[in-house]
Order: C-alpha cells, then structure tokens, then sequence
C-alpha cells in the first residue's frame, strides 16, 4: 500500500534546517517546468436516484469505484490508501487524489511548457469519460456546488479529512464549506533562488485578487443565484485565517525562506504521523514542540523532518511555498481557462526581465491594496477599483506582459502556435466579455429560464 504522507525521521535541529529544505527548490532556469493541479465535482445523472445532480458518495456507485477501474483500465496507476481504503492513484508523472467530498483532483507532472500541460489535460479526461459515462456520472470543474447544502455533500474516508472536519468549526464558519463544496485550479512553478523566489512570491500574492476575478465560477448557491461571483473565494475568508489568506511577511522587503518558516511555526497543525497511526493534534503549536514542549499525545520531544514536511501541506495561504511556488486563488472552470491561469502565471513568472516589468506595475499600488481586494473580488469580480482605476484596466496591462512572456519563451506546437493560444479566453475578459460567473448567470437568466440544472451537461468535461 501506498501513501503520500512523509516519513522521514530526520531529526530538526534549528530553523535553518527547515529553511535550507525549502531552499532545495532553487533550479537553474532551464530545469523550471509548470505543473498543473485541477479539481472538478462529481454529479450523479441517473433522475430516479435519491442524489440525482448531487456528488457520488464514496461507494457504491461512487468514487472509490471510479479509482479501481481507472487503475483496472491503466495500470501505470498504483494504488494509494488511506488505512484500506483506495483514496487516490499515483504514477511517475503526476497523481489522482480526492478532496474532501470526492472532489477529483488531477496533480499533473512537471512538463518544459504547456502544450504537454493541454495534451495531459486532454487524456486525464478522456481516461475520466471512458470509467464515469457507464457509471452515469459526469464531472464538472466549477467553483463551489451549484445544487447541494452541506449537509448533502459526501465525505472521503481520509483520516486527515476527519481530523479537519472536528477543527474547523472552532475557526471559521465556513471551514466545512471549503472542505467539501469548492474546487479550484492552481499552477505550481520553479524559482531559481530566494531572491528570486521573493519577487515571484510577492508579485503573485499582490495579483491573486485579480486571478480571483478573472477567474471566478462560482455565482450560485444552493440551487440559486448568490451575491458573488466567486463563491468560493468568499469562503475562504472565513475559513481559518491563521492558515488561509494573504501573509503580511511575504511583501516584505527582506522576505525569504526563513521568514516563511517563521510564519509556518504560527500556523497551527492538525495532525502527527507516527508509523501508520495518524494522530490528532489539531491546534497545536509546532513552534512549542520545537521548544520541547510535544503536543498532547506525542512522546517525542523534538519534531522531524517528516513532521515538518507534512505540516507545510496545511499552510493554505493564496500563494504557498513549498519546493515550488503554488497559485491558489482561482476558481475551477472550463478546460480552456484552466489553461489559461498556467499559461497567465508562467507568463508574467517565467521571464525574468518581464518579471522585473511585473513588479513595477504591481508597485505603483501599495500592498495593502492588493490585501484590500481580497474581499471585495469575491462579490464584484472586475467592477472593483485598484487605486483610481477599474480593475478590468489594470488586468489588461498585466494581461499584456503576460503575453509578452509567453512569447519570449519560444514554445512552440506542431501548429507552429506559441504559448499565447492559451490566453485568449482573459484576452476576452480584459477586453470587456463576460468572465465565467458572468456567463453562467446570463445562460440562467436567458437560456435556462431559471433551470440550473442544465448547468452540470453545459460544464462537463
């Protein structure tokens, strides 16, 4: 049995040791690749069914199905499991894994440029269709659940799932919301050193508002329209905010990876991992414990390296740095604009000089601007005003050194196209269409006349 949980019984001997582990992320240039992580919803299509338009449980008729023919199907794939229950697929270049309420989560490999990220994109749903149509099942990546309540949603046999579902009521109202009724898309890119890292993690966190509402897919709300374009960004604001959100460390002049560290220590953890045993110490402080002081449960006095790897994994701020750099602050959405967030970030993040122009733009704004968006995205998408002008107006600014970007990069595919092909649904945006919250609320209003359900045949994959 397989497991994606760390075991390494390195013991942590100071907070430069955790720095340096991070630290071995830096790449020279030409080892930077993109990976591309996305998560859809599960809908049973069979009317007669009690949970018809809502989530498949795990069994039966469900997920943990799904798993074991996909891995019948490809073999490549090996199990993972949690206790024994298949929870997950894992092969040399990427994984399958389940989010909370089934959600399906593709962690695609690291690929040299994003025609590979289309072609895997493309095969992940087709291996999809070829399991889920005989099930009568159809995926959708859409932000937050168009249809189901809370209580409607299904839960994963995950223990660190249990764990969570306990802690979060006590720091967020919406914790539970988060777990099991969003799914978004992230892009994860390389950094070449901590200067470099520095600047690429403030750029991004400044613009995560931005990404929100170019990207935002998520205007409806137990079967009916909401007041924001991207539920699921509202949900993360009251989540649990000593995770969650835009860190103040990060747009500091001398940020780097201790500062990071430091933060980390903060957050506080959920879980230890002692042989098989998961162990529950949600709210405990990993700074006490590195002071001699374990968590309630745990015999030893110093943490791991493993323990500390681990508990990375539960920072969930809008740009996270692990190894790598993850963008966390999109809604999940259409296949073409999941392309579009990896090509918009490779684009301003992988060209140095262009990366340089980036961040000049981005600092005629103080930083607390950017933080001051944050909230306000959720609800009116684009409409909102950085500084004197309208957010749309400064996307396009960006949106053209992204492009700019892709085209130093000199990617071509066998049409002889760069990467810019995959920008043209924000080229769109920034040029007065639609985003995708808008689009749905007008087919609604329109086309549906009030029937959301034709939403689920509309936004499949």
């Amino acid at each position: 049995m397989t497991s994606t949980l760390d075991q390494d019984q390195t013991p942590i001997t100071s907070l430069n040791q955790l720095a340096d582990y991070l630290a071995l992320g830096c790449k020279p240039i030409e080892e930077w690749r993109i990976g591309t992580e996305h998560e859809k919803f599960g809908f049973n299509l069979i009317p007669d069914r009690e949970n018809y338009l809502l989530s498949p449980p795990y069994s039966p008729h469900g997920i943990k199905e799904i798993l074991s023919q996909l891995q019948d199907l490809h073999p490549h794939w090996q199990g993972v499991y949690d206790e024994e229950n298949l929870i997950g697929l894992i092969a040399d270049y990427g994984a399958i894994s389940l989010e909370p309420a089934g959600q399906f989560e593709l962690s695609g490999a690291a690929v040299a440029n994003l025609h590979e990220t289309k072609r895997e994109m493309l095969s992940h749903f087709k291996d999809i269709h070829s399991v889920v149509d005989p099930l009568h099942l159809a995926f959708a990546p859409l932000g937050f659940h168009p249809f189901a309540k809370r209580e409607q949603m299904p839960w994963m046999p995950k223990r660190r799932y249990k764990i969570m579902k306990a802690y979060m009521p006590k720091v967020g109202k919406l914790g539970l919301d988060m777990m099991t009724r969003t799914c978004t898309v992230q892009v994860n890119l390389d950094f070449a050193s901590q200067e470099d890292m520095a600047r690429k993690m403030r750029v991004s966190l400044a613009l995560q508002p931005l990404a929100t509402a170019l990207f935002a897919n998520s205007p409806f709300y137990e079967g009916k329209p909401c007041e924001y374009q991207s539920m699921r960004s509202f949900v993360w604001t009251d989540t649990d905010n000593q995770r969650c959100g835009m860190p103040e460390c990060i747009f500091a002049s001398d940020f780097g990876f201790e500062n990071y560290v430091e933060w980390l220590l903060d957050v506080p953890m959920y879980f230890v991992m002692r042989g098989d045993k998961m162990i529950d110490v949600a709210g405990a402080s990993f700074r006490d414990w590195l002071k001699g002081n374990p968590p309630d449960g745990i015999k030893d006095k110093a943490p791991t390296m493993g323990d500390f790897k681990n508990h990375v994994t539960v920072a969930f701020p809008d740009v996270r740095l692990k190894q790598y750099i993850e963008m966390r602050g999109a809604d999940a959405g259409s296949p073409e604009m999941m392309m579009a967030l990896s090509a918009f970030w490779t684009g301003l993040l992988y060209d140095p000089n262009c990366l340089l122009e980036v961040e000049s733009l981005v600092k005629q704004h103080p930083w607390s601007a950017y933080v001051q968006l944050r909230p306000q995205v959720c609800k009116n998408g684009l409409s909102v005003k950085l500084g004197n002008e309208n957010l749309r107006a400064f996307g396009k600014k960006i949106l053209q050194l992204a492009l700019e970007g892709l085209q130093k990069r000199k990617q071509l595919n066998e049409k002889n196209e760069d990467e810019q092909i995959y920008l043209a649904p924000l080229q769109a945006i920034v040029d007065g269409a639609p985003n995708q919250a808008e689009q749905w609320l007008h087919r609604y209003q329109t086309a549906w006349n009030g029937d959301l359900s034709h939403i689920v045949q509309e936004a499949r994959i």
